[in-house]
């Protein structure tokens, strides 16, 4: 038998530094495109615009994500996946359950100054991201509310319904993401988050 044809009967061999590159290529490239969008907003940018200030071919922006929509979505969905897991690193660090609530705030707060309300606009009105940030939204209603229970169950917060306390943090948190908040308030993001974690615990704490 010739070497090619014992070549076509094995499954060729990759390169495990080809695929290191490739990755590393891959993230570097999402983080980038993930700056501009989350700056910008993503309705009125062109894969061409994209791939022009990114330093790459079309080709090379297609191999990352199939379509404009896929890499839309693609970058959404790493923006929560961040912050959540920047979040829980930091609330990991609290035993307190006054703290881990106003460090769970304090991040999410900290991980909305990362995008615009050009992006909010285009990610609520983009039903696929819009998903995306419902999903989210509904994990840190979640995470608050068994926090909330976590802090009942210690003793240190007034026994209350904590279903309900989460769902006025998930308003609040979208009426913040939205710039409704914000503008009416006069706040900052952050500044807004330390003001519902004050009202909040405020609210939870056992009388003196």
């Amino acid at each position: 038998m010739s070497a090619i044809s014992e070549a076509r009967g094995r499954t060729p061999r990759r390169s495990p530094r080809r695929r290191t590159v490739d990755t590393a290529r891959t993230e570097e490239l999402l983080t980038q495109a993930g700056d501009i969008i989350l700056a910008e907003g993503f309705t009125t940018i062109t894969v061409d615009q994209l791939a022009q200030r990114l330093a790459c071919s079309k080709a090379t922006l297609y191999s990352v994500a199939g379509t404009k929509e896929q890499l839309v979505q693609t970058i959404t969905r790493r923006f929560f996946i961040t912050a959540a897991e920047q979040i829980e690193q930091a609330i990991a660090e609290e035993t307190d359950p006054r703290q881990r609530i106003r460090t769970y705030l304090t991040g999410v707060g900290t991980a909305m100054r990362h995008n615009s309300p050009a992006f909010y606009d285009d990610m609520v009105n983009y039903e696929p991201t819009a998903r995306i940030y419902r999903k989210n939204s509904e994990t840190a209603a979640r995470r608050v509310q068994e926090m909330i229970d976590d802090g009942i169950r210690a003793g240190v917060f007034r026994d209350v319904n904590g279903t309900f306390a989460a769902q006025v943090v998930a308003v609040v948190i979208d009426s913040v993401q939205s710039g409704a908040l914000l503008r009416s308030s006069g706040l900052p993001a952050g500044d807004a988050f330390s003001a519902l974690g004050d009202l909040l615990l405020d609210g939870l704490s056992r009388p003196a």
